[in-house]
C-alpha cells in the first residue's frame, strides 16, 4: 500500500492497481493548492462523515472518474439520489471490492451536510489487502471501541487526527495508538484552520517519548507499508 497525504484528512491509497481516496477536501484547502483534483486517478471514494471539510470535492471527482462512493447509509443514499454510484455500509459492516476489505468502524463525532441535513453517524475505516492493514480513524475522540480493532486486525499503520478542538489532540492520539496496538501513526486533521494548529516538533517529540512514531507528511508526499 502507498499512502499519499493530500492535506487535512484527505488521503490517496494505492493498492495494487486500485486507488482509494479518503475524505476529499482539496480545492478548498489553500495548503493543497498544488494538488490538481482533475489529475487524480480514483476508483473508490471513502467518506468518514458528511462535514464539508471531508466531502467538498466528492461530486466533482466522482463525476469525472466514475468512482464508487463508500460510506454510511445516509451519505451513500444522499449520493445515490444524485445518480452517483455509491455503496452503503454501517458500523461493524465490511464490504470487499477488488479483494480490498473495507470495514466501517465507530467514531465519536458529529455528521451533517453543509446544508444542515443529517449525515448519519460518523465512522472510520479499517482497510486490509493481503497481509497489510491500516486504520483511518476519521474525526473522532479517543474511544474504548478502538480496543476492538486489534482483536481482529494487526495494523501496520494508524491514521489519527491530532489537531484537537474538533477531534482528539496529540495526547489522546497517543492513547488511541495504544488502544489499537499500533505504534506507527500518520497524523492528520491539523494546521488547516486556526483552531487546529499544533506545534509539529512538540507533537513528534511527545510520540517519541511514548516509544511511538508520529509521521507528519508534507502535502503530496507518500509513505509505503
Amino acid at each position: 500500500m502507498q499512502i499519499t497525504y493530500l492535506g487535512h484528512a484527505c488521503l490517496s491509497i494505492s493498492i495494487h492497481d486500485k486507488v482509494l481516496l479518503v475524505d476529499p477536501f482539496i480545492s478548498g484547502n489553500p495548503s493543497a493548492k498544488h494538488i490538481n483534483c482533475d489529475e487524480l486517478h480514483v476508483d473508490y471514494i471513502l467518506i468518514t462523515h458528511a462535514h464539508q471539510d471531508h466531502i467538498l470535492d466528492v461530486e466533482a471527482i466522482a463525476k469525472r472518474t466514475g468512482a464508487k462512493i463508500i460510506s454510511n447509509y445516509e451519505i451513500a443514499m444522499h449520493y445515490i439520489a444524485k445518480n452517483f454510484d455509491a455503496h452503503p455500509v454501517n458500523h461493524g459492516g465490511t464490504c470487499i471490492f477488488d479483494d480490498i476489505s473495507i470495514k466501517y468502524v465507530n467514531a465519536v463525532h458529529t455528521s451533517s451536510f453543509p446544508d444542515g441535513s443529517y449525515g448519519g453517524q460518523p465512522g472510520g475505516f479499517v482497510i486490509s489487502y493481503k497481509n497489510k492493514s491500516i486504520y483511518i480513524a476519521g474525526d473522532t475522540a479517543v474511544t474504548f471501541d478502538m480496543k476492538l480493532i486489534p482483536m481482529q486486525t494487526k495494523l501496520d499503520l494508524a491514521v489519527l487526527p491530532i489537531g484537537d478542538n474538533f477531534t482528539m489532540g496529540v495526547e489522546d492520539a497517543i492513547i488511541a495508538s495504544e488502544f489499537v496496538e499500533c505504534n506507527k501513526v500518520l497524523g492528520c486533521h491539523y494546521n488547516t484552520f486556526p483552531p487546529i494548529v499544533i506545534d509539529e516538533k512538540e507533537a513528534v517529540k511527545k510520540f517519541k517519548l511514548a516509544d511511538k512514531e508520529l509521521i507528519l507528511l508534507e502535502i503530496g508526499k507518500s509513505i509505503s507499508i
